[in-house]
């Protein structure tokens, strides 16, 4: 690698880090913002890291790196709208989720243990979720009235409410207008359920 083609090598991929890792979510579900739209680059920081992958004799792992990467971008930008929407709610994503999974059970409350495993994230996580849900008044827990070693949460009418207006906000701006057009839309479910699926996530 030459010193012109490090130099520019280096500048892409300071970017493309920008771009891709601008924002952390934490366990309890919230964020430090650091992803913002429009950063003024003037050209795409991946579409350069990929043109440096190449040149770099990397060609076979380019696209993949190019895939992988945009994904990871991706999935900050859509966090930072949906964490936006939800802010004015005094909500999380994270806890939205398990305000969502309580709403739709028949008794309005679940094992935390079957929480976990719907929601497919680690026990820790969904203990510091309901801890903050409970805090605020949006869930109870309380010993599982037919297995002692288990804890029930259950939905608050607070929760409940709360769960049915940040539906409504997620919906309206977001989930409506995912800056997509809808065969788009539909082409990248398709595209992210293969590789959920290949990855044994179901």
């Amino acid at each position: 690698m030459d010193v012109n083609a490090s130099a520019s090598y280096d500048g892409a991929m300071s970017a493309q880090t920008n771009a891709a890792g601008g924002m952390s979510a934490g366990a309890g579900g919230g964020t430090s913002a650091g992803v913002a739209a429009g950063s003024g680059l003037g050209f795409d920081p991946i579409a350069r890291a990929r043109e440096q992958w190449v040149e770099q004799g990397w060609g076979p792992a380019a696209d993949g790196m190019a895939a992988i990467t945009s994904l990871m971008r991706a999935h900050q930008i859509v966090l930072a709208r949906v964490e936006a929407t939800l802010r004015p709610l005094g909500v999380t994503f994270a806890r939205y989720e398990v305000l969502m999974l309580l709403w739709f059970s028949r008794r309005g409350s679940l094992p935390m243990k079957v929480i976990g495993s719907r929601l497919q994230v680690h026990p820790t996580s969904v203990t510091n979720a309901v801890d903050r849900l409970e805090d605020a008044g949006l869930v109870t827990r309380s010993t599982h009235p037919e297995d002692r070693r288990a804890m029930l949460v259950a939905l608050t009418p607070t929760g409940r409410e709360l769960a049915e207006r940040a539906t409504k906000a997620l919906n309206a701006e977001v989930f409506e207008q995912p800056d997509l057009g809808a065969t788009d839309v539909r082409s990248l479910v398709d595209v992210l359920t293969r590789l959920r699926r290949d990855a044994g996530d179901f």
